[in-house]
């Protein structure tokens, strides 16, 4: 049996002349309809290229890999604006597209996201039936804010003005890696707050239509809020959901542990172990993290 071409076709197609190399959807396939597809969802301003090391290795497990570009990223021109218009139906739907494809990859699938692609894969797992759902430090809030304000600072963030901040106010544009934006705008993060408001009000309503859900996040994180993420887990399996929970202890203070570009230690020091969250068929060896289990702890 052979993957739907045309459907795939129609996807890659979005990736026009504007999209760098690094930038585009990644399509791993081994000709036909493996067991397992798995679906990898980067982070806010990043592209494709920051699951490529996972990509590979899945797809050596022999698992047909896709890991698609989010809307509006990955283009050539790292400072370009067209971030600006990013919206949260645009997310929504590469969501759903993505998981679409995912099914004619494979006879199973596993979204597995991190940050913004994480709350991506926790917003899936609510609404649709699939295998497997992992979030890697998903995106469900900031640590310096309240989560119940989440809602009324969307709300205020557009009905002001657009503009663009800097992830790193003193690298700016030289900000690594290259094949990411070095900055964001306003309303984008709203229309992730949304995504995230989404996600934390239904889950308060019942559990992931999804049953195996694995949520991972850094003790040492700096970027995204661990209180609505173990709000979130608790939610859930009030619900009788069992959600797994994985925290990475003894971490740096820092959000992206998956860019070997930003941070090649740190990176190469969780990989293992994240691998092992998307894919627990076949243990990952040959790191610390996994020879002391104190590291990972549910």
């Amino acid at each position: 049996m052979m993957p739907d071409s045309d459907a795939l076709d129609r996807f890659l197609a979005r990736d026009h002349e504007r999209v760098s190399a690094p930038g585009k959807t990644i399509v791993l396939s081994h000709g036909g309809v493996r067991p397992r597809a798995i679906v990898l969802l980067h982070g806010f301003t990043a592209s494709p290229t920051q699951f490529i090391r996972f990509a590979r290795d899945l797809f050596a497990r022999g698992h047909n890999v896709l890991v698609p570009r989010l809307p509006r990223h990955g283009y050539g021109e790292r400072m370009t604006d067209a971030l600006a218009g990013l919206t949260d139906e645009h997310l929504r739907w590469v969501a759903r597209e993505s998981l679409e494809i995912g099914r004619t990859l494979g006879e199973q699938v596993t979204i597995a996201g991190f940050s913004a692609g994480g709350t991506l894969a926790l917003w899936l797992a609510q609404r649709e039936s699939f295998d497997r759902a992992v979030a890697i430090a998903p995106f469900l809030g900031v640590p310096w804010m309240p989560n119940s304000l989440m809602r009324i600072t969307t709300n205020a963030l557009l009905r002001v003005p657009n503009w663009f901040i800097w992830w790193d106010p003193v690298r700016r544009e030289r900000l690594m890696p290259a094949h990411g934006y070095p900055r964001y705008p306003t309303h984008a993060i709203a229309y992730l707050y949304r995504i995230s408001n989404d996600v934390m009000r239904d889950a308060a309503l019942g559990p992931p239509k999804t049953r195996a859900v694995v949520v991972v996040s850094n003790s040492g994180e700096m970027g995204v809020d661990n209180r609505a993420i173990r709000a979130l887990v608790r939610r859930w399996n009030a619900h009788g959901a069992a959600i797994e929970h994985r925290v990475l202890r003894g971490m740096p203070p820092s959000h992206d542990i998956i860019e070997p570009e930003h941070a090649v230690a740190l990176a190469d020091r969780v990989y293992p172990a994240l691998l092992d969250a998307i894919d627990p068929t076949r243990r990952a060896g040959g790191s610390r993290a996994l020879e002391q289990p104190s590291s990972i702890k549910p």
